[in-house]
């Protein structure tokens, strides 16, 4: 085997093609006498230590052989019989581009490749003077990527063929019965065990992005007309995209062998830069080989870097194409595409100890890369209505278990702009993860506002008291809503302060529980009708704002700070809201600095987004809009909104005069436009702006930015789904087995149980019904033994969500005890 002209960071690369101070087949006058240029691609590189006395070379960049002696270089005949000859990849610079790694290796693996005389023809990458075009009609060769002068000799590729071989011209026209013959090629190839027709027919497809094309183009007949606008294009590839499936889905069940020839022609098609190319040709190019399911083998991830580095280089406009052509994938197919890249970031980040990827330290850009790409397809999927896929679908839980501060504060580094952060692309992180983000940065600014305070005690000659480090809330029962009120308005500048609550009367030292008891009670209290702040839809099981505005601003304010302690302090609370209030939270997602500036507003609600709160009126809309006859006549609307709070009707003008403006047929999308608008934001406006502000008072942070509206409600409400078994594997045991008796009793009794004394069991021992971000796996939870008092109800410190059980004697004194002491507790102690 001959030997590879590389060298590691000092190579050193020019182009002379066409002439210059370099002359063809010697080395460079200007360059030192260690560096040689290549005969064939005309690219000079510098020789590493030990090569300079060779004779025999081989260029990294295209594989030639050539002698070297005297700083001189004359070429030889490349040795056809080297089966890797075509896989030598150029090295340049780590920052995104190929590197020296890739030099005669594939992902790690040595490919094995059957002899070329067996059938297998993998045809050398073409250059810029050879390259042919697909077939294409004469009104389309003046549109094509290139020098217009030039003329197109069409896919050259099926002379040599026999009639019995898979070839191109068979895929060039989208047509039904090319689908079939490929299949039954396949079939014939999975009986007879004979698969060199296919491979043949799936390596010069991948050879080039010009055989891509010509294999899965389906040329428009107006394509090349005037009318054929840019956004034709943007929402159709042009693809014969059942042929590519089924192309994609034979190679994903064909033999090792067939999958390394593919990924042979592939990288021969990456190399080959210097075709030319019809109208955005190269981008159908990637987008078919972004799809092709070789790259869900870790051994392919070094060659699918280069394909992400291809597609990450492609224009803005490029980009915007490939996000409405994944929108046309077939929602497993867009799955698979995620899993795979979401795989590969995994494995780059956390590589296997085998040693089988490159150095990260050359390989840095990989991440950034696969990054970008999947930003691409969340974009796609988020331009979707409904998504394709579910959001959580992005989430790369591996990445719950990297330094996500370190990431965090990177992101927020303000000298180094530059740098990537998995923060950039939030999408790909958990809901844990951006918890534990939330959290960390919460306590950093509790640390902050509490070292100032001591700063200030310190500075006034005043010694410091513990109750400076808190946000001390004291508040009496019978009077929660008022005193709350009172604390919060009276102690603004603490609310960034650790939470502690007390009860006026009661014995309790706050460890957590007693905060969760306030945030229950206090939620509870102010949602009732008699304070006349929020309305309850029953068809809906929600909350809305008043539209009559019984309560007061400071109020609503008062809700807003509550949620923002709850999630400052990781408290979970009982709300229910609908979703586009937790929208309006985020709209924008940073307090602006003028307070004129408009806050909480929803652009462009739609009648599902009223449907969560009001379903009933909803479905009026709906019909209104698709109501065939006289809508003036047969209805008799006019231009007012009516809706029924607390058994009272109000009516308001959608318009000036609306009063004396009939709803008619053409009118009737400005009404619901208007109607939407006026229920959803206008009326609300002032109650939501002081809700608004109350929250971000206490959460303003940069974190908040990388949340979805789903997220925030998550991290304010929990999860929904309560799984006991879940909390069964964290539980721990103080003077108790898991196989013991009673033990085994309580969780057969506890999951026996209906769903709401669940509920109210998870409330008696942790302060919260709710389920924490994560799910109950996340929680903690510990069982301890009460000695000798078999008589004695369970007892529970939801401050450290501990369950305080007696040994009793039998299944039906558990139950009976668990049930009594669940159904009667609230307060601190024995009421």
């Amino acid at each position: 085997m001959t030997d590879a002209v590389h060298s590691e960071d000092t190579t050193t690369t020019s182009n002379s093609r066409g002439g210059g101070s370099n002359a063809i087949g010697s080395s460079s006058n200007n360059s030192r006498s260690d560096s040689v240029t290549c005969p064939s691609c005309h690219v000079t590189v510098t020789l590493s230590k030990g090569l300079e006395s060779r004779r025999r070379l081989v260029c990294p960049y295209c594989g030639a052989t050539y002698s070297h002696h005297d700083s001189q270089l004359r070429a030889v005949p490349s040795d056809r019989s080297d089966p890797l000859r075509h896989l030598r990849l150029p090295i340049v610079d780590g920052a995104g581009n190929i590197g020296s790694f890739m030099v005669g290796r594939l992902g790690g693996l040595s490919v094995g490749v059957p002899d070329v005389n067996s059938g297998v023809m993998i045809r050398p990458g073409s250059t810029g003077s050879c390259t042919s075009l697909p077939p294409i009609s004469k009104d389309q060769e003046n549109s094509r990527e290139g020098n217009p002068g030039e003329e197109s000799s069409g896919l050259g590729v099926n002379s040599a063929a026999s009639d019995n071989d898979l070839v191109l011209s068979q895929y060039s026209e989208s047509s039904s019965a090319t689908r079939e013959e490929f299949l039954q090629a396949v079939n014939q190839a999975t009986q007879t065990g004979n698969y060199n027709n296919l491979m043949r027919f799936y390596s010069r497809t991948f050879e080039t992005y010009a055989d891509i094309c010509s294999t899965f183009k389906v040329i428009k007949e107006n394509s090349a007309s005037s009318e054929y606008s840019t956004t034709d294009l943007m929402e159709d590839p042009e693809l014969n995209m059942e042929l590519i499936y089924s192309v994609n889905d034979a190679l994903r069940n064909s033999p090792t062998v067939v999958q390394k020839t593919v990924l042979k022609s592939i990288v021969n098609a990456l190399l080959d830069d210097k075709q030319k190319l019809y109208v955005k040709d190269k981008v159908r190019a990637l987008f078919v080989i972004l799809q092709n399911p070789v790259f869900t083998a870790q051994s392919s991830y070094t060659v699918l870097a280069h394909v992400l580095r291809h597609v990450t280089a492609l224009p803005n406009s490029d980009h915007q194409m490939l996000v409405h052509w994944f929108r046309t994938l077939e929602v497993g197919r867009l799955r698979m595409l995620v899993r795979t890249l979401t795989q590969f970031v995994t494995i780059r980040q956390f590589p296997p100890a085998d040693r089988s990827l490159p150095p990260l330290s050359k390989s840095k850009w990989w991440i950034p890369a696969a990054a970008r790409v999947l930003a691409l397809l969340n974009a796609a999927n988020n331009g979707c209505q409904p998504a394709l896929l579910h959001y959580s679908e992005f989430y790369n839980s591996a990445l719950d278990h990297v330094d996500l501060m370190q990431e965090y504060w990177r992101w927020q580094s303000p000298d180094r702009p530059g740098q990537f952060s998995y923060c950039q692309y939030p999408f790909m992180l958990s809901i844990v993860a951006k918890r534990i983000i939330l959290t960390k940065d919460a306590e950093h600014q509790m640390i902050l506002v509490a070292r100032r305070s001591l700063v200030a005690k310190v500075a006034r000659h005043q010694t410091p008291q513990i109750d400076i480090f808190f946000l001390n809330i004291n508040v009496r029962r019978n009077h929660l809503v008022p005193d709350s009120l009172k604390e919060i308005a009276t102690k603004q500048k603490d609310l960034k302060k650790k939470l502690r609550v007390s009860f006026v009367g009661e014995p309790g030292l706050d460890m957590g529980g007693l905060t969760k008891e306030w945030f229950l009670l206090l939620i509870r209290d102010i949602f009732q009708p008699e304070y006349g702040m929020f309305v309850y839809y029953p068809n809906s099981r929600c909350y809305w704002f008043s539209l009559a505005q019984q309560g007061s601003l400071r109020e609503y304010n008062l809700i807003g700070v509550l949620m923002g302690l709850a999630v400052y302090n990781s408290i979970i609370l009982d709300l229910h809201f609908p979703s586009i209030c937790y929208r309006k939270l985020l709209s924008p997602p940073v307090v602006p600095p003028l307070d004129s500036a408009a806050v909480g507003v929803t652009r462009d609600p739609t009648i599902d987004d009223l449907a969560e709160i009001m379903p009933d009126v909803a479905h009026g809309l709906r019909e209104l809009l698709k109501y065939e006859g006289s809508v003036e006549e047969d209805m008799g609307l006019s231009f007012q909104a009516s809706l029924q709070e607390y058994d009272r009707i109000m009516t308001y003008n959608l318009k000036e005069n609306g009063e004396h403006i009939p709803v008619t047929n053409d009118n009737r999308e400005e009404y619901v436009r208007l109607y939407l608008d006026w229920v959803l934001n206008t009326a609300i406006y002032a109650q939501f702006r002081a809700f608004y502000l109350g929250f971000h008072s206490v959460t303003a942070s940069n974190a908040l930015i990388m949340l979805r509206p789903e997220e925030v409600e998550m991290l304010v409400c929990g999860s929904p789904t309560l799984d006991l078994h879940e909390l069964r594997k964290v539980t721990e045991y103080d003077d108790y087995r898991p196989d013991d008796r009673v033990i085994q009793d309580f969780w057969f009794v506890l999951t026996s149980l209906p769903l709401e004394l669940q509920k109210k069991f998870l409330l008696f021992t942790t302060g919260s019904d709710r389920i924490p971000v994560g799910g109950m796996g996340e929680m903690y939870f510990k069982i301890s033994k009460m000695r000798d008092r078999e008589e004695n109800l369970p007892e529970a410190h939801t401050c450290f969500n501990q369950l305080i059980l007696p040994e009793y004697p039998n299944k039906d004194v558990l139950k009976r005890k668990l049930i009594i002491a669940i159904s009667n507790a609230e307060g601190f102690g024995l009421e």
